[in-house]
């Protein structure tokens, strides 16, 4: 029985949902960061596929003003699985994020009731009615896979569309977006939510994150495929290691504007504030290669801690990645990959382009090396894992002669999952590598395979 039909069976049994309203489903697949990860929140190029796993979810409006939500997934993972909640009880922020962070077995709900909250702050004189929710999910929880980003846009589509509320496109990934930074609290940047928003089956996004300008989508060459291993060490975004290294880039990011005199000032027009300046717009992805290491490598610390950093600088130019006594930032090598890794990411674009035309051996060899550079990368910026290490080092002795041409750690390190790009007919191999690994016992691996149609291709499915 597919969800759909469970969703059938809940309403005419009466059992979770009334016979009396429609219930609108919506569902969003996690996403595979084939190259960019780290430098959406800095403003580069990500390009980023869907997977075949997603998350279900089915609204249907109420009667009072309850928000009742059913999470099979979280009963599975061993948290609460079953909330109610008022709808006055999410009247602000404040309010939702002590409810959300009342015990560990209810955290997952700051991606659930942060979509209602966000929904009643944008359209008060509509969201009057409480709303039914019920949740279910087949992508795995903290493998760097955006589990979190599948169920914020999922329960972000179909709970709008139960209120008449039509989201879609950019304004639907800022809005979940918003949720992350805001209630759940996770310095995240917009490349999760877009992607599993506008992902197509057996294409990849190119996006530029300033903030979210997606790019016509990349179909890859026939003869290419992509695959997922997740190392089994969990990645979270909200992770010391990843805030160290997001924070430590705009650290490096002011002390350039300093050293050029040129203003950084705080912009709250959009939902989402962050801060800009007149000249390259609060990104580091717009400082040309060429022109950091001619002028601001040798300005910029290999390390420095918050209090030496603030006694100069005064302010930390990033809303959401507060700055901690005990922490040495990696300023040099996380500057150094903002700009690095964007260029790597336009080239490999380009690359796939090219040979989606025409076949190129050479083109498929330069995108694979692009991906151990961006991966060795990580590892400067102390996103690094010994686990992602062994899987891209079993990838790279299986060789271009295999049909194994690169793999790199995905989204914000740490652990979590390697993608890979092989030939089509490299499955065997894949599963080899896999095998290699779990052999090893670094961690229990799980392996994507295929793509699939993001939240917006799979609209908003009604049973009436």
């Amino acid at each position: 029985m597919n969800f759909e039909e469970k969703v059938e069976a809940l309403k005419s049994g009466g059992t979770l949902f009334s016979n009396a309203l429609p219930v609108y489903i919506s569902r969003a697949p996690g996403r595979l960061d084939l190259m960019g990860g780290n430098d959406d929140y800095t403003g580069g190029l990500v390009f980023e596929s869907t997977i075949r796993e997603a998350t279900y979810v089915a609204a249907q409006l109420r009667n009072d003003e309850k928000v009742v939500v059913k999470n099979k997934t979280a009963g599975d993972a061993g948290w609460q699985e079953d909330i109610s909640v008022r709808l006055e009880e999410l009247s602000t922020e404040k309010q939702v994020r002590e409810l959300v962070n009342k015990s560990p077995s209810v955290r997952w709900t700051a991606y659930v009731l942060g979509n209602i909250f966000y929904l009643r702050k944008k359209y008060p004189g509509i969201i009057t009615n409480g709303v039914t929710l019920y949740i279910e999910s087949t992508v795995p929880l903290n493998k760097g896979v955006s589990s979190s980003a599948a169920i914020e846009v999922a329960v972000m589509k179909s709970s709008a569309a139960a209120y008449g509320i039509n989201l879609s496109g950019t304004e639907l990934a800022l809005a979940c977006q918003w949720v992350e930074n805001t209630i759940a609290e996770s310095a995240c940047g917009i490349m999760d939510q877009i992607a599993v928003v506008t992902g197509r089956q057996g294409f990849i996004m190119p996006l530029v994150c300033q903030p979210c300008n997606p790019e016509p989508l990349i179909k890859l060459p026939d003869n290419l495929k992509v695959w997922g291993i997740d190392s089994g060490v969990s990645h979270q975004v909200a992770g010391i290691e990843y805030e160290a290294a997001r924070a430590a880039a705009f650290m490096g990011y002011k002390i350039i504007c300093d050293s050029e005199n040129i203003p950084v000032t705080l912009d709250t027009t959009a939902d989402i504030s962050r801060y800009t300046d007149p000249v390259w717009n609060g990104y580091l992805a717009n400082l040309p290669g060429s022109v950091f290491y001619e002028k601001y490598q040798a300005l910029l610390p290999q390390t420095i801690t918050s209090a030496a950093y603030l006694e100069k600088h005064k302010i930390h130019v990033d809303p959401f990645t507060p700055l901690k006594e005990n922490v040495l930032y990696n300023v040099w090598a996380n500057t150094k990959y903002a700009v690095g890794e964007n260029q790597r990411v336009q080239l490999f674009s380009e690359l796939s382009r090219g040979a989606a035309l025409t076949f190129s051996q050479r083109a498929y060899e330069l995108m694979g090396e692009l991906m151990y550079q961006s991966h060795y990368a990580y590892t400067e910026c102390g996103l690094g894992s010994k686990a992602t290490d062994m899987l891209v080092n079993l990838c790279r002795n299986e060789g271009i002669a295999k049909g194994v041409y690169g793999a790199k750690i995905t989204g914000g390190g740490a652990g979590g999952t390697v993608a890979i790009l092989a030939d089509k007919n490299a499955g065997k191999v894949i599963e080899t590598i896999f095998e290699k690994y779990r052999e090893a016992k670094m961690g229990e691996p799980y392996l994507f395979e295929g793509s699939s149609d993001g939240a917006d291709s799979y609209g908003v499915f009604i049973v009436k």
